[in-house]
């Protein structure tokens, strides 16, 4: 007997301001009713949101690309300022396998809905993580180079550019759209008492993968709401943990003089991230029950 293939889409798209237009996002998503939307979290510094869509293949493919439609019909990124790089309204659009699933059926969505996205809307879309075409491609942060504003000026002539789907010139409102496939990852934000961002921007440096830092982690410092804040994507949790991460930031800030105030989740977590973690001394914001990804899948009937 063939088990049924469940996967993770986590679209964010470029609205972290404007409640009614979310609430068209979550009705767009909630209109396949094989997709169920797990979590929402909305940023207002960061004008940005982030969805949790689980489901079998096909329903969450159906239900992802609804709310790209909508918010490429929607938002308008020559009128969009916020903290977060983005290249587009509907920005990155990650595809992960859950339970026994395949990466390989992570990828083949992940070219459906680039094509779907390409074609029929008629905004480029990059290929990244394991869905990509090419390696210079793999890592989200060298397609967002420059953001919006300067892939506006370049998609046509660098010839490093050229989209996976779609035309070759940037959709004028909505952008592009990165498309990937990867491994269910840890979002975490941990804050400074500081309203400096280069020190948060001097952490991150020292602790990202790319300049030599911790293995499989990202790492960018920004401003939000008066706070440093030191943003991270833990791409391999089981490799660099949230606590490994935490005590990383907090040992830098120590040096600097500076105190952890909090640390938050984005979105949902899978349950190895985080076991066995000590809540109050990575002093979460949230209870971490309530962000808990397995937990939320086998309440909506699938299996992990």
């Amino acid at each position: 007997m063939t088990s049924i293939e469940w996967v993770e889409c986590v679209p964010n798209f470029s609205e972290g301001r404007d409640p009614s237009f979310i609430d068209d996002l979550t009705a767009a998503i909630e209109s396949v009713p094989e997709a169920h939307l797990l979590d929402i979290h909305r940023d207002t510094w960061h004008h940005r949101s982030v969805f949790t869509i689980v489901g079998e293949l096909g329903a969450v493919r159906d239900a992802t690309f609804r709310a790209v439609r909508l918010a490429v019909s929607q938002i308008d990124l020559t009128r969009h300022t916020g903290e977060h790089p983005r290249i587009g309204a509907a920005d990155v659009v990650p595809f992960a396998p859950i339970g026994d699933t395949p990466m390989e059926s992570c990828v083949m969505l992940a070219r459906q809905i680039g094509r779907l996205i390409g074609e029929e809307l008629q905004v480029p879309v990059f290929l990244y993580g394991r869905a990509a075409t090419r390696p210079d491609r793999r890592l989200l942060s060298g397609i967002r180079r420059g953001e919006f504003e300067s892939l506006t000026s370049t998609l046509s002539t660098s010839p490093l550019l050229t989209p996976d789907f779609g035309p070759r010139a940037v959709h004028p409102s909505a952008g592009a759209t990165a498309v990937g496939a990867r491994k269910l990852l840890v979002a975490f934000n941990v804050f400074l008492d500081s309203s400096d961002s280069s020190v948060a921007d001097r952490i991150a440096k020292r602790i990202r993968a790319s300049d030599g830092g911790l293995p499989d982690i990202q790492a960018k410092g920004f401003e939000v709401d008066g706070r440093a804040q030191v943003s991270m994507n833990l791409l391999d949790p089981a490799i660099t943990t949230p606590a490994v991460a935490y005590e990383a930031v907090n040992s830098l800030a120590q040096q600097m003089g500076i105190r952890v105030t909090q640390s938050e989740f984005v979105g949902l977590v899978p349950e190895s991230a985080v076991d066995g973690i000590d809540e109050e001394a990575l002093k979460l914001q949230s209870p971490l029950r309530d962000q808990l990804l397995e937990p939320k899948v086998r309440a909506v009937g699938g299996s992990c």
